[in-house]
């Protein structure tokens, strides 16, 4: 960056420090109610001009009190006839009824127990009210309304999210002080050059007209341009973290004959995986090391890419490392990979922290010394005295399960080794761009021969019993199963009762079989050992929190049942009920829901239709938008504040294309124009690496 640019920087920095002070420095904010902003993420002037409304409530239309639809939101126009006294229903609860007309039709307002708002109503004075209207022709009520009177400027206004201790005026109020910080210190983080092309408004009307819009036409025009910049900073920010991981690799890898592999699978590889396997052994014999996804359903042959990955590399003269999340993963992929390389002389090794240290010191001399061409474990890669003679490729298994340190330790054991990612996770592709917008994507389509697709179906709490019998079917025959509960935040009354329904159910409907216990405050070891036990089958049912989602392969388990499926994303339950059906065995998922509303039980049939994870992602995508994307905050996705990806398409393109022009020009954001730019990148990213 030039000198003259630094100066800039500094300078526009200091202009911002008011926008970067806390929030109790906004008049009638204190330390108190700065508490309950906290509790909505807001902590600095900044953070609320960015806690943009959830709604609005639009004045400007409203409809005669006749016409207006029963016991469903609308908003009437009218006056004040009279205010009928206070009435007294029972101690402690007073009923203010004030009688309100439109000319043509009457309506009662009723308000509970707010002396003030029923006083704030005046006689023959107009006002807008928003509300539900019930009753029949004769007589109608609206109870405790929105009240607006009307000869407010404001006619559409803003409802946002809030929490206890705070109210929509008082917000209303706090975020009018905030513009007034704002507009002493107006910036434009946009090159004009972009707002042209795109036809947006400036940043400053953008603030103003989505929290206080004069209609819905300015408010539609400030969301595009707001969205717009979010979606931009994003894509900004996932292609410099791109550039950075493109500095030469020590490892350029030369064309091998990769026919000995694939005549020696024990089938025949879908076109997806071959096109992936391509896709690798293509990235590494580039300068930049490779950094790719393999992204696939449960079940698509992801280690079978692995693999061939992993032979290109030892045709090369090269290691590969692997990582997982487990120790009993980390097994899994050890058994594979040994299966698919050994064969071809491959030796591979396993490296686990409950190894003896005697089996730690002989694997660990292995690697050092080239002997194993192989290695696949846990975080014990990635220790210190855990040594490589020359790692080209490092590979990490649902890679948001580990720790940005841990991933960058087992990188640093070669020099700029190629990457690859396998995520089981499938999302759209569009979310996986912003996601994991760092590297190149391979999607693993089709599933291979003989995977067995999970019968699943919905059934209210009714058929709890019912259900159950069926499971017993499903163990009497030999098989195994899994019984899911809901833990959102496994706090210690979650855990009571996931302990306390498992031991109902062992002492009760499944008191002949062996029922086992997993959840997420179980030390790692005990995890190990429950699964372990039940992959012996020494248990025949599993009572498991989500911990069990992305876990273990267990070939005998054919039935799940999955207890407040209502709780859970599309995404989410298609990765859980991925558990079963992963033998010869036909397999079943029983979602049990007491939460029949429409929605529920459009979202759950959905699963019943498909086992698509792709195409079910894309429907929850729709139906839920990425804020809570099956957890999309593990993955370092940013939280969206106001873009949504399933609305916001046409935009996404746009700050796609945008993004790329800015860089071409200017690859580091080092212009005086793209000063605010890199501020908004290099702020958005340092929280989203501190957050994860």
């Amino acid at each position: 960056m030039t000198e003259c640019a630094y100066n800039k920087r500094e300078e526009d920095v200091t202009m911002l420090k008011d926008l970067e002070k806390p929030i109790e420095y906004l008049k009638g904010v204190g330390e108190k109610r700065a508490e309950c902003y906290e509790k909505l993420g807001v902590k600095t002037v900044y953070d609320l001009l960015c806690h943009y409304p959830r709604s609005y409530i639009d004045y400007t239309s409203p409809v005669p009190i006749a016409d207006a639809p029963t016991n469903e939101p609308c908003i009437v126009k009218g006056r004040v006839v009279k205010k009928l006294p206070e009435a007294r229903i029972r101690k402690g609860l007073s009923v203010y009824k004030v009688i309100f007309t439109d000319d043509v039709t009457d309506l009662v307002i009723v308000i509970y127990n707010s002396e003030y708002m029923y006083k704030q109503l005046e006689v023959d004075k107009e006002y807008y009210l928003c509300g539900r209207i019930t009753g029949n022709l004769v007589r109608k009520e609206i109870n405790s309304p929105v009240i607006l009177s009307a000869d407010t400027e404001d006619k559409v206004q803003p409802v946002y999210h809030l929490t206890e201790g705070l109210s929509q005026q008082m917000l209303r109020k706090t975020v009018r002080l905030a513009l007034n910080v704002f507009n002493k210190n107006i910036y434009e983080p946009l090159p004009k050059s972009i707002m042209q092309r795109y036809n947006f408004c400036s940043l400053e009307y953008a603030l103003e007209n989505i929290h206080f819009p004069k209609d819905m036409h300015t408010c539609e025009l400030a969301k595009n341009r707001l969205v717009f910049d979010e979606l931009l900073v994003l894509q900004l920010g996932m292609q410099l973290m791109k550039s950075r991981s493109r500095e030469k690799s020590g490892c350029v890898l030369k064309t091998q004959d990769m026919d000995s592999f694939y005549n020696a699978l024990p089938f025949t590889l879908t076109n997806s995986q071959q096109t992936a396997i391509e896709d690798c052994i293509r990235d590494m014999q580039k300068e930049q090391p490779m950094n790719r996804l393999v992204q696939g359903d449960v079940g698509s042959g992801k280690t079978a890419v692995a693999a061939g990955a992993a032979y290109f590399v030892y045709e090369n003269g090269c290691q590969t490392a692997l990582m997982a999340p487990t120790e009993i993963l980390a097994e899994q992929h050890y058994e594979t990979l040994k299966g698919f390389l050994e064969p071809l002389g491959v030796k591979v090794a396993l490296l686990t922290g409950s190894m003896t240290a005697k089996q730690k010191k002989l694997v660990k001399e292995g690697l050092e010394n080239g002997e194993y061409a192989v290695a696949v474990g846990t975080h014990a890669l990635v220790q210190q005295t855990t040594k490589f003679k020359k790692l080209a490729l490092v590979i990490t298994d649902e890679q948001h399960r580990f720790g940005v340190e841990q991933r960058a330790a087992l990188a640093s054991k070669g020099e700029n080794p190629h990457k690859l990612v396998m995520s089981a996770t499938p999302i759209p592709r569009t979310l996986a761009l912003m996601i994991y917008g760092d590297l190149d994507i391979s999607i693993l389509k089709e599933l291979p021969k003989g995977r067995q697709p999970v019968e699943t179906y919905a059934v209210t709490g009714k058929l709890r019993e019912r259900a159950f019998n069926y499971v017993k079917k499903y163990l009497d025959e030999g098989r195994q199963g899994y019984i899911v509960c809901p833990m959102i935040e496994e706090s210690d009354m979650d855990l009571q009762d996931v302990k306390t329904y498992a031991k109902k159910l062992s002492q009760g409907t499944f008191k002949d079989y062996t029922v086992g216990l997993l959840h997420g405050r179980m030390s790692g070891a005990q995890k190990e050992q429950v699964m372990n036990d039940f992959k012996e089958h020494k248990i025949d049912l599993l009572v498991s929190t989500t911990v069990v989602e992305v876990g273990v392969d267990v070939p005998n388990a054919a039935i799940m049942v999955i207890e407040n499926a209502d709780r859970f994303g599309l995404s989410q339950l298609h990765q859980l009920r991925g558990r079963v059906g992963r033998g010869k065995y036909k397999s079943s998922c029983i979602l049990i829901t007491d939460n029949v509303n429409e929605e529920s039980v459009k979202r759950l049939k959905i699963l019943g239709k498909t086992n698509d994870g792709f195409k079910i992602s894309e429907e929850d995508l729709k139906l839920r938008g990425p804020g809570d994307f099956f957890g999309s905050r593990q993955h370092g996705l940013p939280a969206l504040k106001i873009a949504d990806m399933s609305q916001d398409m046409d935009i996404l393109r746009k700050a796609q294309e945008a993004a790329q022009l800015i860089r071409n020009a200017d690859p580091k954001l080092e212009r005086t124009e793209n000063i605010y730019l890199r501020e908004l990148v290099d702020k958005l990213f340092d929280k989203t690496m501190s957050d994860n």
